[in-house]
């Protein structure tokens, strides 16, 4: 990799310096589809934190950072997220996927994401995972990106040579935190990810409808936990219920936590009282769907 990305990856490491990681691993050994060169930014990677041994779960999750498709913003609340699950027995598989900052729009983030949770599902073994209990969380623009996952997923690539597109890109469980969902509507949709998402292309309204991650839903949706803040006025909190309702009408298992205050971006909040109970609701979600102990 070239020297900006080991520039940003010891940042990042830096970060969570207790939390041992991994290199960055390209998800596409002979070159992401549609690339348009050879650069940090033409490369979509994960980078691996593990938990302790004795810690270990055998679950596995996609960390989808936000940043409205415009770039990738991973900041102290969100580190302290990855920090959380890793110590909490999880592996943690860091997504740094394509957006349209870099020129790359639809499909890119969602190829993307779909090889990033197939890559992960078959390389199981080798971290000592579960294959059935690989999950997905996401913030913000990556929160619609883990949503899109959680609704779109196994479209095309099954039957191809490689063994990694045969295994199913369905998460086991999604954790949506301030998650845009709907792209459409002038109340509810952040313009800027949808710009980023879309780019120029003149069926943009069509292409909006079918990426509004409510418009997909299906009885084989995952469970979904999601969180909003009261006060975020970035991805409307109405987007939650939007969602919520559907994944409800769909038969999905939901749960929707809507906090009186909370600015976005978020995270997990160290020093805001009327959030103080989201660690919490986490480890209970994730205990009932028995992912951590």
């Amino acid at each position: 990799m070239r020297c900006a990305l080991a520039c940003y990856l010891l940042l990042f490491g830096c970060c969570i310096a207790h939390v041992q990681a991994q290199r960055a691993i390209p998800l596409f050994p002979n070159g992401a589809p549609g690339a348009k060169g050879t650069s940090d930014n033409d490369i979509p990677t994960l980078t691996v934190y593990r938990p302790e041994a004795g810690k270990a779960t055998g679950t596995g999750i996609v960390f989808c950072p936000g940043g409205g498709y415009s770039q990738l913003s991973f900041n102290n609340e969100r580190q302290n997220v990855l920090k959380w699950l890793v110590e909490k027995g999880m592996t943690v598989f860091y997504l740094r996927y394509r957006h349209g900052g870099n020129g790359y729009h639809y499909p890119a983030p969602m190829q993307d994401v779909q090889r990033a949770l197939r890559w992960v599902r078959h390389r199981a073994t080798d971290y000592q995972l579960d294959a059935a209990k690989i999950g997905i969380i996401g913030f913000s623009a990556g929160g619609h990106l883990a949503a899109w996952a959680s609704t779109r997923f196994d479209e095309g690539q099954i039957n191809a040579p490689d063994p990694v597109d045969r295994q199913t890109s369905r998460p086991s469980f999604a954790v949506l935190f301030y998650p845009v969902i709907n792209l459409t509507d002038p109340a509810l949709a952040h313009l800027g990810s949808r710009r980023y998402l879309i780019g120029p292309n003149p069926d943009s309204l069509k292409l909006a409808v079918e990426l509004s991650a409510e418009q997909t839903i299906a009885p084989t949706t995952p469970p979904t936990l999601i969180f909003y803040g009261g006060n975020d006025t970035t991805t409307p909190p109405a987007n939650g219920a939007v969602y919520y309702l559907a994944l409800k009408k769909a038969g999905v298992p939901v749960e929707l936590h809507l906090f009186e205050r909370g600015r976005h971006a978020f995270g997990m909040p160290a020093h805001e009282p009327l959030l103080s109970s989201l660690p919490h609701l986490l480890d209970t979600w994730l205990r009932a769907q028995s992912v951590i102990r």
